[in-house]
């Protein structure tokens, strides 16, 4: 949004020289062109002085504070997104206690993070995953060493195939 504040004193110049509203936008137009404030905001800040009003800038707004991008909250968003990625967005936004948009807004433009999906690559496997994947690793390696012909048997394709692998759907796994 552009700074109206400088449109504001030439208004204000305008109100003091004794020129009629519709005079100070037609003005306003010739000197700022289509950078100049609109029609009724012209004529609602000089009427504004015209009551007796001497600044130009905007008076405060009640509402909610502009809080959630402050950096403390940054880093606890980023805190929690380094313990756990797959942390929904709903999720982590009820539990700072910031909007969903905010939060996006802090992974995006805060963070600089984006959405990355893997849908074939297991984020987190348990210890078993883990024993297992090891077992079968050294049973291949033994089994190749015992047998050097093993090798010219394996058939090479672009699918894996994992037994009782049961893979995350694309959204949980991003």
């Amino acid at each position: 949004m552009a700074d109206f504040r400088e449109q504001r004193a030439y208004i204000t110049f305008c109100f003091k020289l004794g020129k009629t509203a519709t005079e100070c936008y037609e003005m306003l137009k010739t000197a700022f062109g289509e950078q100049a404030m609109g029609r009724s905001q012209t004529f609602h800040w000089f009427s504004w002085f015209k009551a007796g009003s001497t600044s130009i800038d905007d008076d405060e707004r009640s509402g909610r504070p502009v809080s959630s991008s402050m950096p403390e909250m940054i880093e606890r968003v980023h805190q929690i997104i380094r313990e756990d990625r797959r942390l929904a967005i709903d999720d982590v936004s009820m539990l700072v206690g910031i909007s969903h948009g905010t939060y996006h807004k802090i992974l995006t433009e805060d963070l600089k993070m984006r959405r990355v999906t893997s849908k074939f690559m297991p984020r987190l496997l348990s210890v078993e995953q883990k024993q297992q994947r090891l077992d079968v690793c050294l049973d291949l390696k033994r089994n190749a060493a015992n047998d050097p012909s093993l090798l010219s048997n394996v058939i090479t394709g672009d699918e894996t195939w994992v037994y009782a692998y049961d893979p995350e759907t694309k959204t949980k796994s991003s």
